[in-house]
């Protein structure tokens, strides 16, 4: 079951249905099978708060993904968006809004698969996939 909420925030996504099969047949092509996730759209300063509370970091971000995956090759968890950084984001990349949105969800998936971005490699190689995943939108 793939959930979009809004937390803080007031926010339709645009296009939920062919977003929410596009995300699966991302996992699908991966691997994966989508279990409960949960993408909840919010604020810098929502965001902030729980980088803070549950990663000790205090700086804003895009994206915090939380792994609830019990089952392997399942994907279970949390994926919190801040709307103001996919905004911000979009006008430093001079992307739409929505191409950028589509980045960061699919960002989030990748890391539930073990992808990673905590080096110059891991970036290049989540940088990657992002864009392979983004064509077939």
């Amino acid at each position: 079951m793939l959930n979009f909420f809004s937390e803080d925030v007031e926010f339709n996504l645009p296009r939920p249905l062919k977003t929410k099969k596009w995300l699966k047949i991302t996992s699908e092509s991966e691997g994966y099978v989508i279990g409960e996730l949960n993408y909840i759209f919010c604020s810098d300063d929502y965001l902030l708060e729980i980088n803070k509370e549950y990663l000790n970091h205090d700086y804003y971000t895009d994206i915090i993904t939380f792994d609830n995956s019990e089952e392997e090759k399942q994907l279970d968890g949390d994926i919190y968006v801040s709307l103001d950084r996919v905004r911000e984001n979009a006008e430093t990349f001079q992307v739409d809004f929505e191409t950028e949105l589509r980045r960061v969800l699919v960002h989030g998936l990748l890391h539930l698969m073990g992808y990673g971005d905590s080096n110059e490699d891991e970036k290049a190689s989540m940088r990657e996939k992002e864009n392979q995943h983004l064509t077939s939108f």
